[in-house]
């Protein structure tokens, strides 16, 4: 993980990929394509590689990037370049918008499902999660996993002020954890977003070894708070910190933690923190 990151300086934006895609992402995607797509077409049948791949180039040429048919390149007889279709892609690929390539990614992941079934999809899907894009392809659609409003949650969540150090500290380390390509800890993600809540407690009560109850009680006789909201973040803390909840059973090693349950603890965390903040700035 780059320094920029460790410290909360590279926006969740950067992080979290959902409006870009960055050097590391858009290598490893089309190594997918190349490796994963192209160079895997030669299991698929008895045909010949060069012509079903050949086939598969004209398809592309023709319905992903709307061109003439008679101005594909080709080797002089007949038959379709392969090797020249494929620089032409890579061109286009290496110069287009973040959006295309993920047009390019549908395309291909469709072909792969109806008619090739090369496990394409699957391995571009694990190269998403990987480098942490906000999409995944779902039914051989690009599917947005990771929403505006979850990201703006967690940019707010990441206050600036002095005031919200304790918070900010655990918090950045629960989206650090996350966030780390080449070791990601999400069993660890979850506990920092927990602490960050306690944290928060902290400052809102002045005690030291305040609940969250305790919080939510002072916040209650201060400020107006639904009964109904106050016992469903109760339940909440309850699942996340009792002696029966998440946190306790995270040390027991045969409990498996995904990206998804991390992804889901730091925005929900983000959230609960961002109510209680206006909850007692008002």
């Amino acid at each position: 993980m780059r320094f920029s990151q460790k410290i909360g300086k590279s926006p969740i934006r950067e992080i979290i990929q959902i409006e870009s895609i960055d050097t590391r992402l858009e290598n490893r995607v089309w190594n997918n394509i190349l490796n994963d797509f192209f160079n895997e077409i030669s299991n698929y049948s008895n045909h010949h590689n060069d012509s079903r791949r050949g086939e598969t180039c004209g398809y592309i040429w023709r319905e992903f990037f709307s061109n003439r048919i008679d101005e594909i390149p080709n080797n002089g007889n007949g038959r379709v370049s392969v090797s020249r279709v494929i620089t032409y892609l890579k061109d286009w690929f290496f110069k287009s918008e973040w959006y295309e390539k993920y047009d390019l990614i549908e395309f291909l992941s469709e072909i792969d499902q109806i008619e090739l079934g090369l496990g394409f999809t699957r391995k571009i899907n694990d190269t998403l999660k990987y480098e942490m894009s906000g999409y995944r392809i779902v039914d051989n659609c690009i599917v947005q996993i990771t929403s505006e409003e979850e990201i703006i949650e967690i940019e707010e969540a990441l206050n600036n002020s002095s005031k919200w150090d304790p918070v900010n500290i655990h918090f950045k380390a629960a989206l650090n954890y996350l966030s780390n390509r080449e070791n990601p800890d999400y069993r660890n993600s979850i506990k920092e977003a927990i602490s960050s809540i306690e944290s928060l407690c902290v400052i809102i009560t002045g005690d030291k070894d305040a609940t969250l109850g305790k919080a939510l009680g002072v916040i209650e006789k201060k400020y107006q708070i639904h009964g109904a909201l106050k016992k469903a973040f109760s339940a909440f803390y309850g699942y996340t910190s009792d002696s029966g909840g998440i946190r306790h059973k995270l040390l027991e090693d045969d409990i498996i933690v995904s990206l998804e349950d991390a992804k889901f603890m730091l925005v929900s965390c983000s959230a609960f923190i961002n109510y209680l903040k206006v909850k007692i700035e008002k």
